[in-house]
């Protein structure tokens, strides 16, 4: 049995390497006697743009006014509403901070003191003073058996903590806050929020890059708190008080402070990828089909993004001929826009409506509902028993949510129990 991995859209080499690293392990550790191989077609079938970009105008987009949506604020599921949380972190890593500096806790005098702090004892510093201490002596670069040293690097976040590290305590935000943090609760909330603006300044500066699962998130917000001082978040914080309905009613357009013209530079390989598939993709499905039977014996597509559109379409198209791609036992799309290509009659392989061909093999198609690039299969070709939705939940927000996948027991999980249901062996 062989695994051969299809790369989605926007992905070059380097990239490629490190998500079919993980890709890899994880198979191998489940499947210890099967190949598996990767089908990098990034720099060969990938867009770049031929005339330097020269057709951009360098415009700053305008916040779409049509329509009425609704109010997120309604959403009840605290995973939305912990998705937004940091989503709006991720926009601005200090809102938080500014938040506790700007509006301190109940209790405190007018000078940003508590009432009773004109008979503190003199010399003894401020709770506050105290983590700011702490986040100022946090190593830039913790030791290679560290435990937080471990997760930057697996999360793809140690190049740019740095960075965070130095940005949050070197913010007003954060020592104005220190300022009025007077009491150990005080002080406690303060090491959360700290903690919580380093990790989302080193996450926003990874971008796309980052391959960071909620769960490591949480950890990383757990170690850094436990370092400044604190322990857990506070249920009903000020800061979330104050930010938790903001972030659910906050939209992405808003927050965007960037030009067109370096918007556009920037996504091209990821929209480009999709635009040039659409137009010349019978290249890379070529290629796809040379790759998939270059080896005898049963295989497991497993495509990702465009990787999982080109799949469907190769093996849709090659089964309607007649002529089913040798050795195809299972397909394996991980949040894919192929069901909505099909639904917008933009899928090369099938009209809408049309039904899956005989000879197409069996489908397990996984997706996040955070993932704004991942849709349903099983609803828009009802009654196909070869058809299978599963959901995953990396708790992230998006694009991280995109590439999360990777790192999911789950995903592997179902895939296994996939390949038993196919009898592949």
């Amino acid at each position: 049995m062989r695994f051969l991995f299809v790369h989605g859209t926007g992905v070059r080499r380097e990239r490629h390497d490190t998500l079919f690293g993980l890709v890899r392990e994880r198979l191998t550790a489940r499947f210890p006697g099967a190949a598996v191989d990767s089908c990098y077609w990034g720099d060969r079938f990938g867009a770049t743009l031929g005339a330097g970009g020269r057709s951009v105008p360098g415009l700053r987009p305008r916040p779409d006014a049509a329509g009425d949506p609704a109010d997120p604020t309604e959403s009840t599921d605290p995973v939305d509403a912990e998705t937004a949380e940091w989503a709006l972190l991720l926009a601005d890593p200090l809102c938080e901070l500014r938040v506790l500096a700007e509006a301190g806790w109940d209790g405190e005098g007018r000078d940003g003191h508590g009432d009773d702090d004109g008979f503190a004892m003199p010399g003894v510093r401020a709770a506050g003073a105290r983590v700011l201490d702490l986040l100022a002596g946090l190593p830039a670069h913790p030791d290679d058996g560290d435990e937080l040293a471990a997760l930057l690097h697996g999360t793809g976040l140690a190049a740019g903590f740095p960075a965070a590290l130095e940005s949050t305590a070197r913010s007003a935000e954060a020592a104005r806050a220190g300022e009025r943090a007077t009491e150990d609760p005080q002080a406690r909330e303060l090491a959360t929020a700290l903690a919580r603006a380093v990790t989302a300044a080193a996450l926003a500066s990874a971008g796309a890059e980052a391959d960071c699962t909620g769960a490591e998130r949480d950890r990383l917000v757990e170690l850094l708190t436990t370092r400044l001082g604190g322990d857990a978040r506070v249920p009903g914080a000020r800061a979330a008080a104050v930010l938790g309905r903001l972030a659910m009613r906050v939209t992405t357009q808003p927050l965007l402070n960037a030009w067109r013209g370096s918007l556009t530079v920037g996504a091209t390989p990821a929209l480009g990828d999709i635009l040039r598939y659409q137009a010349r993709g019978h290249d890379l499905r070529d290629f796809l089909h040379a790759r998939i039977t270059a080896d005898p014996g049963p295989t497991v597509l497993i495509g990702h993004s465009l990787g999982g559109i080109a799949l469907v379409d190769l093996l849709a198209l090659a089964a309607a001929r007649g002529e089913p791609v040798p050795g195809a036992g299972l397909l394996v799309t991980v949040g894919s826009q192929a069901p909505f290509l099909y639904e917008l009659g933009a899928l090369t392989a099938l009209e809408p409506g049309a039904k899956l061909p005989h000879g197409f093999p069996r489908w397990l198609n996984v997706y996040d509902r955070q993932d704004v690039l991942s849709y349903l299969a099983g609803p828009v070709f009802p009654g196909d028993e070869r058809v299978t939705d599963h959901e995953v939940g990396s708790r992230q927000p998006f694009p991280a949510c995109h590439s999360a996948y990777w790192k999911q027991d789950s995903l592997y999980e179902r895939i296994e129990q996939a390949v038993a249901e196919a009898e592949i062996g």
